[in-house]
């Protein structure tokens, strides 16, 4: 999480230099090129027939569209309140789970989502205009975008790690990832310079976002279940509100704090343990 919560400082820095499919398609080529000095544990891939359909819609919705909501996201929103909407993503992932798999969502849960999104619209509609955030209203919306992205994305993931390796599924978002972020590269006019701090940059959202935090994320749900893993996203604006005002000076005003907080009062109150009649505690 802390990781993940980096790559938004990182991403906000380069985006004001690269268009977003080039630093997108570059840190998924670095990712790539790990990936096949790995090639002895890729070959180990047994294909399941029928698993193509999950297989692609999970690429599709992370990195594809996911990626590029979120890359757009930042371009006009500040990283702090990116990294803020994150802290929705547990419940948008019961939500999913509800509708894809059937599984049960409490009262309290859809209560708890309602309040998460109370804190998400007043977090968007408190935020001006700076140099930092030129629109955050459509910021906060891509990014919420992302974060239904990552939700179907963890859904699928947990159904297709029972038969396939972390490994394999992460290097499939990789691969994926660079075919469909090329086309978008070449269109993007290219900076005159490239200098040291930029490559340093994509090759740190290459190695250790796009191959270290996703692989050590996709091992983990395999240990798991999905709830609980995606319940420590939560500290994902945790951190990226840290490194944002360490790093990059942003700071939010007294009403954005406040929907902040109201934003992580309706995740717990989604994430606590639900009660059952006769149940004997653990």
């Amino acid at each position: 999480m802390s990781l993940w919560a980096s790559a938004f400082i990182a991403l906000k820095h380069i985006l004001a230099i690269w268009g977003p499919g080039q630093v997108i398609f570059g840190r998924m080529l670095v990712a790539s090129c790990c990936f096949l000095l790995m090639y002895k544990g890729l070959g180990k891939f047994r294909y399941q027939a029928g698993d193509w359909r999950w297989l692609l819609l999970m690429t599709l919705a992370e990195p594809c569209f996911y990626f590029l909501l979120e890359a757009n996201a930042l371009r006009f929103t500040t990283a702090g309140q990116a990294g803020m909407i994150t802290s929705t993503l547990p419940l948008l992932v019961g939500l999913v789970a509800y509708f894809m798999l059937g599984e049960r969502v409490a009262a309290r849960q859809w209560l708890g989502f309602l309040l998460a999104m109370a804190g998400v619209t007043v977090l968007s509609l408190s935020g001006t205009q700076s140099d930092n955030a030129s629109n955050p209203l459509l910021g906060n919306l891509l990014e919420f975008g992302a974060m239904l992205c990552a939700a179907v994305y963890s859904v699928v993931l947990k159904k297709m790690s029972s038969r396939y390796s972390p490994l394999t599924l992460t290097s499939l978002q990789a691969f994926t990832g660079t075919l469909f972020f090329l086309p978008l590269a070449l269109t993007e006019p290219w900076p005159q310079q490239v200098g040291a701090m930029e490559l340093g940059i994509i090759f740190y959202l290459g190695t250790c976002i796009t191959l270290g935090a996703y692989l050590l994320f996709n091992w983990a749900i395999t240990k798991m279940p999905v709830t609980i893993a995606n319940a420590y996203i939560n500290l994902i604006p945790v951190f990226t509100l840290l490194f944002a005002y360490l790093v990059l000076g942003e700071t939010l005003n007294s009403t954005q704090l406040m929907a902040s907080s109201l934003v992580l009062v309706g995740v717990v109150l989604s994430q606590l343990p639900l009660r059952r009649r006769g149940a004997v505690p653990a």
